[in-house]
């Protein structure tokens, strides 16, 4: 099995690659889904207390609460017979750490990249939630994510695909990206998987610039 982390800033992409990921049949955990889940459980709305939940579950469990609590998610996933799983939203090297620990060489973390202005465009454009996103709100939103570490994520990723031109080309790149990981899954429960020497660079699939 090969795991994929995904990791980049607001407006990046991250989500098209989980939609990618889900028209291929890849099984997609979004680490975003255990706080909302848990916002629900205390009975609180997520769209209002998604960050608070998430700084007190992290302060209630430890920096890798989120991490710890996705791993299992990825391993029913596993159980299941998935070759390969994408986890959404990775933010903090603490969180990198827990997965490259859990599944070893079976982890590639992969970064999306785009420019600021790219960025800011495409958020203001969704016509949701984001639409009155301007740039001063999207940088203020940025420096709540770099808070958590998200920067030492993007630096660490054994893979960056870019995002910067059409979005076919882009679901292009997705779509080898995944074919490449199944060809290198491995079992998560080899010596190498539980090690937690790396992500395996040497064997990463390369992404298309």
């Amino acid at each position: 099995m090969r795991v994929i982390g995904t990791v980049g800033l607001p407006g990046s992409g991250k989500g098209e690659v989980a939609t990618v990921a889900a028209e291929e049949d890849v099984p997609v955990v979004t680490m975003g889904d255990v706080i909302r889940e848990e916002c629900e459980r205390r009975g609180l709305d997520p769209a209002e207390h998604h960050g608070a939940v998430a700084k007190t579950l992290r302060e209630e469990e430890g920096p890798a609460a989120i991490a710890d609590r996705t791993v299992p998610r990825v391993e029913s996933a596993a159980d299941a017979g998935a070759d390969v799983v994408l986890v959404d939203g990775l933010r903090s090297t603490v969180e990198l750490d827990r997965f490259r620990e859990r599944f070893g060489d079976g982890f590639l973390l992969v970064a999306v990249d785009a420019p600021f202005e790219v960025r800011a465009e495409r958020l203001g454009a969704r016509g949701r939630d984001d639409s009155d996103l301007d740039a001063e709100s999207l940088r203020d939103r940025e420096a709540r994510e770099l808070e958590f570490g998200m920067a030492d994520v993007i630096d660490a990723a054994d893979v960056t695909v870019d995002n910067t031109d059409s979005l076919t080309a882009f679901r292009t790149r997705v779509r080898d990206l995944l074919a490449d990981a199944a060809d290198c899954a491995f079992d998560p429960e080899s010596d190498d998987a539980t090690d937690g020497t790396g992500a395996g660079t040497d064997d990463a699939p390369e992404a298309t610039e």
